[in-house]
């Protein structure tokens, strides 16, 4: 047996789910219809990102908020240059992002920054010249 390479949903724990939603759509993306009080789903390409209660994933998880094993995670969203990275960032910031670092050149090639949303999950905006974007702007690895 094994598993089919795929992500299917990322999933956010965040303290408010109003605030995180709203951020979310400022940022363009789109609520789907199945969206709950408790649960926000946007559909992305490829894969779908769902916002829900910290707490309540915690519980789930059967995890303490506090401990390390609760999950963090970094989403990165590429870009195709240098000039996007900074715009997109700059769109972040104007929706409510917080800057964590301005976008540098990176020991691996490419140019990079870094916003968090307003519950602290950590995206990275980056280009990097060695990657090979689909016509609808997904990342394609070499086999």
């Amino acid at each position: 047996m094994s598993i089919d390479p795929r992500i299917s949903i990322i999933t956010l724990g965040v303290a408010h789910i109003e605030t995180s939603t709203a951020f979310y759509e400022r940022l363009g993306f789109v609520r789907s219809s199945v969206s709950r009080a408790d649960v926000t789903l946007f559909q992305l390409r490829g894969l779908v990102l769902a916002l829900y209660p910290r707490t309540a994933l915690a519980e789930e998880m059967g995890v303490e908020m506090g401990e390390k094993s609760f999950p963090c995670i970094t989403i990165t969203h590429l870009v195709s240059s240098p000039a996007g990275v900074d715009a997109v960032l700059r769109f972040a910031v104007s929706c409510g992002a917080s800057l964590l670092r301005a976008p540098v050149r990176a020991a691996w090639g490419g140019y990079s920054g870094y916003f968090s949303d307003p519950d602290g999950h950590i995206w990275e905006i980056a280009h990097n010249p060695m990657a090979v974007l689909s016509a609808q702007g997904q990342l394609v690895l070499p086999r």
